[in-house]
């Protein structure tokens, strides 16, 4: 059986042979609820994510407030913000983090799959700002690159096809730099490719979430060619 670990507090742990912790982290309170439980905890924490929530933890303690840019509602950010007790602020834009009070000491993260160029907006605002902060790039190396070379191809094509969740934060920014340059749709699997989308298209570019298996693109490839 399988259980929502939102709902950690009230369902019967004990009946479960493991809990796995995904991708994105959980926030601190509930991973120490499941570790005081008698029950296996396989943590499949991304790295990239457990090094922010390090930092958040550490800056806190040392009396920075702590600003992580990134979407208040995402799973990874809400794990992340929870180590840093009460002195943290999400904001997702420039104009955000113009509202908030900010501290003489202040330390900046990052959500995992941002763009690298809203981050230094928000660093340039910090450091006019506050007498001293911290900056701490926690954008992932490889989704950096991802959109690096999402960006490249999109400024050759006619026509670029995003792969991945539609609520997948990572897959969505690629499609915000794609959309940039060229016309771009997303999808999930091959089912929603309209051939009327490739009429007059000579190049057509595909990229593809972090986490998105090689088997979906492959099918999504394939009809593509066929179109």
């Amino acid at each position: 059986r399988s259980y929502s670990v939102t709902g950690v507090q009230t369902c019967a742990l004990p009946i479960c042979s493991a809990i796995i912790i995904r991708t994105h982290g959980i926030e601190k309170e509930k991973r120490k609820l499941l570790e005081e439980k008698s029950v296996s905890v396989i943590d499949a924490t991304c790295p990239y994510v457990t090094k922010p929530q390090q930092i958040c933890e550490d800056m806190s303690l040392e009396g920075y407030q702590v600003i992580i840019y990134g979407d208040i509602d995402h799973p990874e950010v809400r794990g992340v913000k929870s180590y840093a007790g009460d002195r943290a602020s999400v904001v997702l834009s420039l104009e955000e983090i113009k509202n908030i009070k900010l501290s003489p000491k202040v330390a900046l993260v990052s959500q995992t799959t941002k763009k690298i160029s809203g981050f230094l907006e928000v660093v340039a605002y910090l450091v006019e700002n506050c007498s001293e902060v911290r900056v701490f790039n926690t954008i992932c190396n490889a989704t950096s690159q991802n959109q690096d070379a999402a960006r490249e191809l999109a400024s050759e094509a006619d026509l670029m096809i995003v792969i991945g969740g539609k609520n997948s934060s990572n897959t969505k920014q690629l499609l915000t730099i794609c959309e940039e340059l060229t016309r771009a749709y997303l999808v999930e699997d091959e089912s929603e490719l309209m051939p009327s989308w490739f009429e007059g298209v000579k190049l057509c570019g595909v990229s593809a979430g972090a986490s998105t298996p090689d088997w979906i693109i492959q099918k999504i490839v394939n009809k593509i060619k066929n179109i």
